[in-house]
């Protein structure tokens, strides 16, 4: 019953624990998911301005261009004057020298420089630095061609004016900012912040526990994507950029924090289980040991006595065959007494014979016993089963075998003992043609106090059972049953 109760009491402890649980971790998943889409929706806020920041420059980067044009355009016409139109040489005079930003180097078709405009002084007076400025300005933009009459050509080279140069810097700390906030501000779930491509990883954030490098990249991206959708951040037009993430890792911890529990209470409750059965079990050997001693103790006294009165008959001459039978009784209860009296203590091992130990144990039960009961000892071998026995509790194992068996076969029937070798073992077959055990009890003839008989306390295969498992390393359990057929005990001894 408490056994039950036991189970019972665990079985509620779990399923509590596993319902709060899983209530908790759902709780924290939908804030998590949450906390994940504002913090998405705030990172695309500021791509979008980072998306206007970029359409910014590229209307400054063509106005510049034009300011370029315009400067090439004046010069052309300061150079190379059309008879048909009267130019303003005062506009376009100040059209040129407006163009206080944009650096340029003129140069002809050999490449030789003819001028330049607001390059640094340093670099305006030093040939070889013009060179290298005309090199740098040639790999950024497609010079401008100017066309003079006679098919004479000159090219403006330029670049980005000091202003643009620092307002793009400026633009790309920000796209970088960006890039760190997507990471930083990540609410502590594990994320990836890739390019359109979805291979070439930008940045990546709370991977502590993952190696993060090409050949792990693709798998860490298809687990976050099968985890959750990536959410696109759109940088410039047409031009995606993709943010992969998944549960933190205390959300991923709490999911698998239930099985984990589980598992806890479970070795928990088998400790439990396994130190009661022992307390129990330990303190039924003890009230065992107890009663066994006492027995021994009680019997001790009338034995004594019944041995004065058995040798005063024989003094008085009395009856021989009345005084030799009360002599194997007495003698009978000596065994008994002196068995009663090992239990409790570690019994001395010898090594013998089992055909004739059995022989030995079963003669007194023959003799007392219904003649309609026919008791048979086979052994296929010659040879000796020698095993280390105590031979007064393995003849009380015996005794008990076969004390069953005459019950069971009501008193008449077949008894064999059949004694063989297996390996490095000798086993011990008492069968019965008596009514036999059912499936269900074959479990339970072992257990203290399970009997089948009107008056019997069903100790004796209980006892059986501890004097060949625990003081002789042996074995004992129910080979075979069939009701209305028989049941077949079997013993395995150590050679």
């Amino acid at each position: 019953m408490w056994k039950r109760v036991l189970f019972v009491l665990a079985l509620l402890i779990v399923l509590s624990s596993l319902w709060y649980s899983s209530i908790i971790v759902n709780r924290i998943s939908k804030e998590e998911r949450t906390k994940v889409q504002l913090w998405a929706e705030a990172i695309q806020k500021k791509a979008n301005l980072v998306n206007y920041t970029d359409k910014l420059f590229d209307k400054l980067r063509n106005e510049e261009r034009k300011k370029v044009e315009l400067y090439v355009e004046a010069i052309k016409r300061l150079t190379n004057p059309d008879p048909n139109f009267n130019p303003d040489y005062l506009f376009l005079s100040k059209v040129v020298t407006n163009n206080t930003t944009v650096p340029v180097i003129l140069v002809d078709e050999e490449k030789n420089i003819k001028t330049t405009r607001n390059l640094d002084s340093l670099i305006s007076s030093n040939e070889d630095s013009l060179l290298k400025q005309l090199v740098i300005m040639a790999s950024k933009y497609e010079p401008i061609e100017i066309n003079y009459f006679g098919n004479q050509k000159d090219f403006v080279y330029y670049k980005d004016s000091q202003l643009f140069s620092e307002l793009q810097k400026v633009f790309k700390d920000l796209e970088q900012s960006f890039i760190s906030e997507v990471v930083s501000n990540a609410v502590s779930v594990p994320v990836i912040y890739t390019d359109s491509s979805r291979t070439r990883i930008l940045a990546h954030g709370n991977l502590e526990n993952r190696k993060v490098d090409e050949s792990t990249m693709e798998e860490i991206i298809m687990d976050m994507s099968q985890e959750n959708p990536p959410i696109e951040i759109e940088l410039t037009e047409g031009h995606y950029n993709y943010i992969f993430y998944q549960d933190s890792w205390i959300l991923t911890q709490l999911k698998y924090y239930p099985i984990i529990q589980f598992g806890v209470i479970g070795v928990f409750m088998l400790i439990a289980y396994f130190l009661f059965s022992n307390s129990r079990r330990a303190e039924q050997n003890q009230v065992w040991v107890g009663m066994a001693k006492e027995t021994a103790h009680q019997l001790g006294t009338p034995l004594s006595s019944l041995m004065a009165w058995v040798e005063l008959m024989k003094a008085k001459n009395s009856d021989p065959k009345m005084v030799e039978e009360l002599e194997k009784d007495v003698a009978r209860l000596g065994t008994i007494t002196d068995r009663f009296s090992k239990i409790g203590s570690a019994p001395v091992l010898t090594q013998q014979n089992m055909v004739e130990v059995i022989k030995h144990a079963i003669r007194y039960i023959r003799s007392r016993s219904s003649q309609k009961v026919k008791f048979t000892i086979q052994h296929a071998s010659t040879e000796d089963y020698l095993a280390r026995v105590n031979i007064p509790l393995f003849e009380w194992v015996i005794e008990n075998l076969c004390k069953n068996a005459i019950d069971a076969m009501e008193g008449e029937g077949s008894l064999t003992i059949s004694i063989g070798e297996i390996g490095n073992q000798i086993f011990i077959d008492v069968e019965d043609t008596g009514k036999g055990i059912s499936q269900s009890q074959k479990k339970t003839v072992f257990q203290p106090g399970f009997t089948t008989k009107k008056r019997g306390w069903g100790l004796g295969l209980s006892l059986s059972k501890r004097i060949i498992e625990s003081y002789h390393q042996g074995k004992i359990w129910v080979k075979a049953t069939k009701l209305g057929a028989g049941t077949t005990f079997r013993i395995l001894l150590n050679k």
